[in-house]
């Protein structure tokens, strides 16, 4: 049975960095894309940033660099740094698994999911 349970959120100010993780039981991070998502109140689910069993990664905003996402194979886990945080990262945060190789962005790739941590991040 496959289990992804994120850790980490909270209540951060603006400028804050976290960073969440994403602990995986019943399948090999190192074996199948792991993506992050959020989603704001209000607002559709959103692409976030994945890593493919290969470490390709893949960012929303590749330009700004602010979210990082990276793994610990030893830990089974998946990691989404995030610095100079603001009010609009707001969400819950989402851990999902695709058995896809290529490094997607669609949500619909992704067959397993997370119950997700909140991080909130006051202005």
């Amino acid at each position: 049975q496959v289990q992804l349970v994120e850790s980490g959120g909270g209540l951060v100010q603006a400028g804050d960095s976290l960073r969440v993780s994403c602990k995986a039981s019943g399948l090999a991070v190192n074996n199948f894309l792991m993506g992050w998502f959020r989603q704001a109140p209000g607002k559709e689910r959103e692409f976030v940033a994945a890593i493919s069993r290969y470490g390709v990664t893949r960012s929303a905003d590749p330009r700004k660099g602010r979210f990082t996402i990276s793994r610990d194979n030893a830990k089974n886990t998946v990691y989404l740094q995030m610095n100079s945080l603001n009010a609009n990262d707001t969400a819950v945060y989402y851990c999902a698994a695709s058995p896809s190789i290529a490094t997607r962005d669609d949500e619909n790739a992704y067959n397993y999911w997370g119950q997700g941590t909140q991080v909130t991040v006051s202005s």
